[in-house]
C-alpha cells in the first residue's frame, strides 16, 4: 500500500506542478480594430473615461493603447490590461462576438454615455435569467461589439 500511495503522491505532485506553470499566464491586453484609430480612441475616452497610454506608429496608421484613468498619467499607472486599437481597412465588420466586456455599475447611465459618444446598442439591455445580472450589447462607431455586465 505504501508503494501505491507513493506513486499516487508523485502523480499528484506532477499534476500540481504542471498546473502551477499556468499561474504565470496573465492577460496582456484586448485588441480591436478601426479604420481611424484616433477617432475610435476618442469614443472610448468619451464613453468610458479611458485615456491614451501608448501609441505605436505603423505604416497603416497609429496603434493606440487606452486604459482607465482620470488623466493620462493615472491611466498609465493603471496595471489593468489596456484596450489596443489597431488599424483595419474597413469598419464594415459582421463579427457577432463581443470582444470587449465591461463591468458597469449603472447600465442606464453607461448606455446613455455610449449613445452620446456615437455608439449604438444592439438591443435593449436585458435580465440574464435568474442571476440578477443585466446584460447589454453595445456597438462602437467602428462596429466592434461590447458586452456590458451589471451585477446585482
Amino acid at each position: 500500500m505504501n508503494r501505491i500511495g507513493a506513486i499516487a503522491m508523485g502523480a499528484c505532485a506532477v499534476l500540481l506542478a504542471g498546473g502551477a506553470a499556468h499561474a504565470d499566464v496573465t492577460l496582456n491586453s484586448v485588441r480591436i480594430g478601426a479604420v481611424n484609430t484616433v477617432v475610435l480612441a476618442k469614443f472610448y475616452q468619451t464613453a468610458f473615461g479611458m485615456q491614451e497610454v501608448n501609441r505605436i506608429e505603423t505604416p497603416a496608421g497609429p496603434e493606440l493603447f487606452v486604459n482607465f484613468g482620470a488623466s493620462a498619467d493615472a491611466a498609465k499607472a493603471n496595471r489593468n490590461p489596456p484596450i489596443v486599437i489597431m488599424h483595419r481597412d474597413s469598419d464594415a465588420v459582421a463579427d457577432p462576438i463581443a470582444h470587449v466586456i465591461f463591468n458597469v455599475t449603472d447600465m442606464a447611465a453607461t448606455v446613455a454615455a455610449i449613445k452620446a459618444a456615437g455608439g449604438t446598442m444592439a438591443g435593449e439591455p436585458f435580465k440574464y435569467g435568474n442571476s440578477g445580472m443585466m446584460i447589454g450589447i453595445a456597438v462602437d462607431p467602428a462596429g466592434n461589439r461590447l458586452e456590458l455586465i451589471q451585477r446585482p
